[in-house]
């Protein structure tokens, strides 16, 4: 997943704590440095939060959810399962970390533990884009190309136009698309998808460097 995506999923993460846990102060979570938006001072702001007693176990949940994405922006896949497992332990029926624990599952290769990870993140919420992008990497690299392009598609129609730009210029550094970068969903992007799908090397998503300006 690129950092990108990955400070939405912080995001996502920290709104599903605040709303499913009446024991947390939103305001003192959302400045921690446990949410922060660098990945190193993450990593660190969890920790610390996890070093303390006091947690209730949506908090404490979300904290390790957190820091694995932190991990997994700089690609220490398996330390970022590691604490996905935590996160799950304590709460099993946590739609972003099964989602993000596929995304990790899937880097490093693991698609058949990846796949079940995905199927029961969309069962608990099946309206995040994030999700069904996910599924698409993961049909993509089991050759299944219909399926992935329809998961595309389905990403496209819940992200709305940041996943359509993401898309955009993804495709664009590949090659694949020739399109202005508009947020809307064409014939011409579709295409790209579809030819994209086919091939178990490409991409849609988009190194974050390469698309700051397309997505902001």
């Amino acid at each position: 997943m690129k950092a990108q995506r990955q400070l939405v999923l912080v995001t996502l993460a920290l709104t599903w704590l605040l709303f499913g846990s009446l024991l947390v102060r939103a305001d003192a979570l959302a400045k921690h440095d446990c949410f922060a938006n660098e990945a190193m001072m993450r990593i660190r702001g969890c920790t610390k939060l996890l070093e303390s007693n006091n947690l209730d176990p949506a908090t404490r949940s979300t904290a390790y959810a957190t820091r694995a994405l932190g991990l997994s922006v700089t690609g220490r896949y398996s330390e970022a399962v590691a604490d996905y497992d935590r996160a799950l332990r304590i709460i099993p029926d946590y739609p972003v970390a099964l989602n993000n624990r596929a995304w990790a599952l899937f880097k490093l290769g693991r698609i058949s533990e990846a796949a079940p990870d995905v199927e029961r993140s969309l069962q608990l919420d099946p309206t995040s884009p994030h999700a069904y992008d996910t599924r698409a990497h993961i049909r993509q690299h089991q050759g299944r190309t219909n399926a992935a392009f329809d998961d595309y598609q389905r990403a496209m129609r819940l992200g709305g136009s940041r996943m359509v730009k993401l898309y955009q210029c993804g495709l664009a550094g590949s090659g694949h698309y020739l399109g202005a970068q508009t947020g809307i969903i064409t014939e011409q992007l579709e295409n790209a998808l579809k030819q994209c799908a086919k091939s178990k090397s490409c991409d849609p998503l988009p190194p974050d460097e390469e698309c700051k300006a397309a997505t902001s």
